[in-house]
């Protein structure tokens, strides 16, 4: 596959766009990375391929476009099925998007706005609201990981991948809300180091500290105090 014929619309720092890479790196495929500049000055090709929200990422498959991460790594699931990122049977498969759902849901506290909240909260009240709904919504998922190894048992697979990118946002928020993840969840904290252990995943997820510093400019530019 020539890396000409799939290529991201990428920000560095977004868990959405990793999330499409390591989907690529576990199906071993090569692609083209183009980094846009969601502050100065967006691509035309960005917005003509993503007009409705003008975000990334974007994955074009033979210059077709294709948006929203959840979206795209089932289409890369699906377009390029070994090795298969989701389970084999119906039951399982439903119950990997029952928490994919979870993790990225729009009616309710997502798992990235939920960690986001607590950097962008002004103030010791607001802040320490924040890291309750961000703890509780941890619980939950570690609840659903339990005593496997990754979301679908044994395999790194769909859940895995959607929810590993986020986490190198974790330290931010640690930071502004004055607590350790592994304090309060240690079976998902084992989960973030196992995942951290695979090359697909760690070849793609930054320093946390970068991602720290680039929240410290975020708050400087949202005027948070």
């Amino acid at each position: 596959m020539s890396k000409n014929e799939l290529v991201i619309l990428d920000c560095w720092a977004s868990p959405f766009c990793m999330r499409v890479k390591i989907a690529l790196a576990e199906k071993g495929l090569d692609y083209e990375e183009r980094a846009e500049d969601l502050f100065g000055g967006k691509s035309d090709l960005l917005l003509t391929s993503n007009p409705i929200y003008k975000k990334v990422p974007v994955f074009l498959h033979d210059g077709k476009p294709l948006c929203e991460s959840s979206v795209i790594v089932s289409y890369i699931d699906e377009t390029w099925p070994a090795p298969a990122l989701l389970p084999s049977t119906p039951y399982e498969r439903s119950q990997a998007r029952f928490w994919a759902d979870y993790i990225d849901k729009k009616n309710s506290m997502q798992l990235f706005d939920s960690t986001s909240a607590i950097w962008k909260a002004s103030g010791d009240d607001a802040v320490e609201s924040a890291k309750k709904e961000f703890v509780e919504v941890l619980k939950v998922l570690e609840g659903a990981l339990g005593e496997k190894e990754y979301f679908a048992g044994d395999a790194f697979g769909y859940v895995d991948i959607l929810a590993i990118p986020i986490t190198s946002w974790f330290l931010a928020s640690e930071k502004f809300g004055n607590f350790k993840v592994e304090a309060e969840c240690p079976k998902l904290s084992a989960w973030i180091k196992r995942c951290m252990e695979k090359e697909t995943v760690a070849k793609v997820i930054p320093d946390p500290e970068k991602i720290y510093e680039f929240v410290v400019n975020l708050r400087k530019m949202f005027g948070i105090a």
